[in-house]
């Protein structure tokens, strides 16, 4: 390792923050160097190997099933280069969601049968007693300065109504540019400060150097301030947290010396578009199962999300200061998706890394539309895709390795299915020719069921249960939960919910595909994502944008479908799914990001949540204070 030198970084504006403050080393690690220090650590589940072996040794069996019935589909007649490529994406595409599948399925019968806790933080015990010092760190951009300390002043008094607010203290990081929102985050954090006679608790500052981004940021705040504190929990500038669940994080930490992360599972709420609806209903359900599988099978080799989550400080300090990345961005430059990252690199320094998925009492909000999501989304692509310089470097886990893969993964498999989209139409066509002289009666459907049409049926079947399935088990381990299955409206309205976004969610499939390539494209290319603050508000539907970022993928749906026409009306309607998704996009996008149909669900009972319908005290009063400040004059 070596330590990064020296430098000054002055604070921009007026700083609000404690006095002196004990500054702590954080030197850059050598990705190149470095040893795993603790190859199965104390907190590690007990047949932890076992649990990984069914994990991808149940995914490989199912895929080598899965690809036997294809090959018995395609290999009758032989195998031509196009069906030699189908099936080399199908077996990619199938593992996949088969490694889904089977974490899926262990967080089913988690969530069913075993109700045991982690790490002494059981939610239903007395609130533990603290002895140790907590920061809160929110870092912003831009952001809304109001709406941002809205949900800060929600937080404090929920952690005051603890009785344990001495152990903590609140940092509001400021990396915001423009001049116009900096002072009127200097005025309302001002203003916060005296309202809550929080002199002591209640810091700010904003960095004259935003260097590294949200990950500079953070390490700014370490070097300067992280010797007072043993843990820091990290909050996003759209965070919730209640003052419940970070008392018992803390305590986690107190009783766990040799625990670095412990993440949460983020509930999104506060969805008034239909989008975000969709959004919160779907994490509200399926992410239960979801996220106890993966749990069950990291261990203590969990992953960070990068906010909802308290950190051992020195740990973070002695492991995580990242390097810029060799070359030029999109690859080089500033880690963008850092925290995959720090979680690998102090697993490699001996920390573990949990998750709780059962602790409540963290939220976020998500982002209001389709377009604001797959803005994000792209920033996304191009961290998870800067993960391939990082994935070969030295001493880490083999489980932050897969992290990493799978991250990057994920977005190759959107050019994957489209790929394999096309390729299933091109066969047929290749094998039967194109006569544009003639009359055409073609359909991919039935070059399939000539091949083979019990195996074609048979296969489609699994591949659909296997795909869905996850949907399925999170409705089922929902109507076990009493208070949760009344919470999403009952049995029958959660079900027909549940049919509705997988509705929606399958018209949007084709735009999601068309953003996610193109987003792989670009940074292939070379072309940075850039930094802007995220979307907040809803429900203002913007016709000329849509326009521009759909029109393309409109017309280009129009094309194809005529085209298909044009060759087989029986092609056409083969293509219609996905011809129709792009055809639709701008309305589709326009419905889903407006608030009538949301309110109308919201009236119909339809995808609902259980904080929805019983709010906890700090999502009341989160909501109160934002309501308030939409009612005051505009700051800039």
């Amino acid at each position: 390792m070596t330590e990064t030198p020296t430098r000054v970084r002055l604070d921009a504006g007026l700083a609000m923050l404690p006095d002196g403050g004990s500054p702590l080393p954080m030197p850059e690690q050598e990705l190149h160097r470095g040893e795993l220090k603790i190859r199965r650590h104390r907190t590690s589940p007990r047949l932890i190997g076992l649990r990984r072996a069914y994990l991808f040794g149940g995914t490989a069996l199912m895929t080598a099933a899965a690809t036997v019935m294809m090959w018995r589909v395609l290999s009758p007649n032989g195998v031509s280069v196009l069906e030699a490529c189908l099936l080399v994406l199908f077996v990619g595409l199938f593992g996949w969601i088969a490694l889904a599948f089977a974490s899926a399925v262990a967080g089913f019968l988690t969530a069913v049968f075993d109700r045991g806790y982690r790490l002494g933080i059981d939610p239903d015990e007395p609130l533990p007693q603290l002895h140790t010092r907590t920061a809160l760190l929110m870092p912003t951009y831009n952001e809304d300065p109001r709406r941002l300390l809205a949900g800060l002043q929600a937080i404090y008094e929920s952690v005051a109504a603890t009785g344990q607010l001495a152990n903590f203290d609140f940092y509001v990081l400021s990396d915001t540019r423009r001049e116009d929102i900096s002072h009127a985050e200097e005025q309302v954090f001002a203003e916060l400060r005296e309202t809550l006679d929080a002199h002591d608790h209640l810091f700010y500052r904003r960095r004259a150097d935003n260097g590294g981004r949200k990950a500079g940021n953070i390490a700014d705040w370490v070097r300067r301030f992280g010797g007072d504190y043993p843990q820091m929990l990290i909050l996003d500038a759209d965070s919730l947290m209640t003052g419940d669940t970070i008392v018992r994080l803390a305590a986690g930490m107190e009783h766990n010396p040799d625990v670095g992360i412990i993440q949460t599972l983020p509930v999104v709420v506060g969805g008034r578009t239909l989008f975000s609806r969709m959004q919160q209903f779907g994490g509200r359900v399926y992410g239960p199962v979801i996220a106890r599988g993966v749990a069950w099978w990291h261990g203590a080799e969990s992953n960070y999300w990068g906010h909802n989550a308290i950190i051992r400080t020195v740990a973070f300090a002695e492991n995580a200061g990242l390097p810029a990345l060799p070359g030029h961005e999109p690859f080089g430059g500033h880690v963008l998706s850092h925290d995959f990252v720090e979680a690998a690199l102090m697993r490699r320094g001996g920390w573990a890394a949990h998750m709780v998925p059962y602790l409540k009492g963290s939220y976020e909000e998500g982002p209001p539309t389709l377009t604001d999501m797959m803005v994000r989304d792209r920033r996304w692509c191009q961290g998870n895709l800067q993960h391939g310089k990082i994935v070969g470097s030295r001493g880490l886990h083999w489980i932050s390795r897969v992290h990493m893969l799978i991250g990057i993964g994920h977005y190759f498999t959107a050019p994957m299915w489209a790929m394999l989209m096309l390729i299933g139409i091109a066969i047929p066509l290749f094998q039967e020719g194109i006569d544009l002289n003639g009359v055409l009666h073609l359909s991919p459907s039935v070059y399939w069921r000539t091949q083979d049409e019990t195996h074609v049926v048979r296969l489609f079947a699994v591949t659909m249960g296997v795909l869905l399935m996850p949907k399925i088990l999170g409705y089922l381990a929902t109507l076990l939960e009493p208070a949760c299955r009344r919470g999403c409206g009952g049995a029958v309205r959660m079900f027909i919910a549940m049919l509705l976004e997988t509705v929606l969610a399958a018209l949007m499939a084709p735009v999601v595909m068309y953003v996610q390539s193109r987003g792989v494209a670009e940074v292939l290319a070379g072309k940075d994502s850039g930094w802007d603050a995220q979307q907040r508000d809803d429900g203002r539907v913007d016709w000329f944008a849509l326009v521009k970022a759909y029109g393309g993928l409109s017309l280009f749906g129009a094309f194809m479908g005529v085209l298909a026409w044009a060759v087989s009306p029986a092609l056409a309607a083969w293509m219609a799914p996905v011809v129709i998704g792009m055809m639709l996009s701008i309305p589709v996008v326009a419905l889903t990001s407006s608030r009538g149909p949301g309110s109308w669900l919201r009236r119909l009972k339809l995808m609902d949540i259980p904080e929805e319908r019983d709010p906890p005290d700090v999502l009341v009063r989160a909501a109160q204070l934002r309501r308030e400040a939409l009612s005051k004059p505009p700051l800039y």
